[in-house]
């Protein structure tokens, strides 16, 4: 930045073609702190305890229920095919009046469509079916 003091033959009228740049600069200080005072405000969350990750390995009682569910959309009680959710529905809801009531849980191939594992969700619900769980295979670990 260069200033100059008289000398120049234009007179008081002359414009000036230098950009004072000290105002720029103030308004962008002010600017960056009031940002970093209110960041950390805006970024509060609400303290909470995360459950930590636990893979159990699940005992299966010979009362529970295992359907499974091939890549083609077949569905299987323990082993044996069903032909189809209305069938599927008949044989819950004769186990969904036994007390204590079984669980049932899906094994879902990989590659099925979700709309077959729907289907079972659905038809456990319809049925009044209240604990229905999954089994998948857990991460590999380290």
């Amino acid at each position: 930045m260069a200033m100059q003091v008289g000398g120049d033959d234009e007179g008081e009228d002359a414009v000036v073609s230098a950009i004072n740049t000290t105002p720029l600069v103030d308004v962008m200080l002010v600017l960056l702190i009031i940002f970093l005072i209110t960041i950390p405000v805006v970024t509060q969350t609400v303290p909470v305890k995360l459950p930590n990750e636990r893979n159990q390995a699940l005992q299966t009682k010979p009362e529970n229920i295992v359907i499974a569910i091939d890549k083609d959309g077949n569905m299987y009680w323990n082993v044996t095919r069903i032909p189809d959710t209305n069938a599927l529905f008949e044989k819950l809801k004769v186990e969904a009046v036994k007390v204590p009531q079984p669980e049932v849980h899906i094994r879902g191939d990989q590659t099925s469509r979700y709309q077959a594992v729907g289907q079972v969700m659905v038809t456990c619900q319809r049925a009044g079916i209240a604990k229905v769980g999954f089994i998948l295979e857990p991460p590999p670990r380290g």
